[in-house]
């Protein structure tokens, strides 16, 4: 039996920050989004929505992850961690 390492050079950093931002704008439609890669993929977010009035912050963050959960899972996953979250609303 052989191991194999598979390994593929990580994405453009600021390709990521485009595609994070165009997911969270698409899943929470008239969002302010604010991206910035920290370290390779390590990335910051801001969102202001107004959709967000009267939900919990966990609820806030919880809707954020899910219109990007696609780039968070898998083994090859471009986006490693959001070390730092930012939600509110206008």
């Amino acid at each position: 039996m052989t191991l194999q390492i598979l390994s593929s050079p990580p994405p453009d950093p600021e390709v990521l920050v485009a595609r994070i931002r165009e997911r969270i704008e698409a899943g929470i439609p008239g969002a302010e989004v604010e991206v910035r890669a920290e370290s390779p993929g390590h990335f910051s977010v801001s969102v202001v929505s107004a959709s967000f009035e009267g939900e919990t912050r966990v609820r806030q963050q919880q809707r954020v992850y899910a219109a990007i959960g696609d780039l968070l899972s898998g083994d090859q996953a471009p986006v490693h961690a959001i070390d730092r979250m930012v939600t509110r609303t206008p």
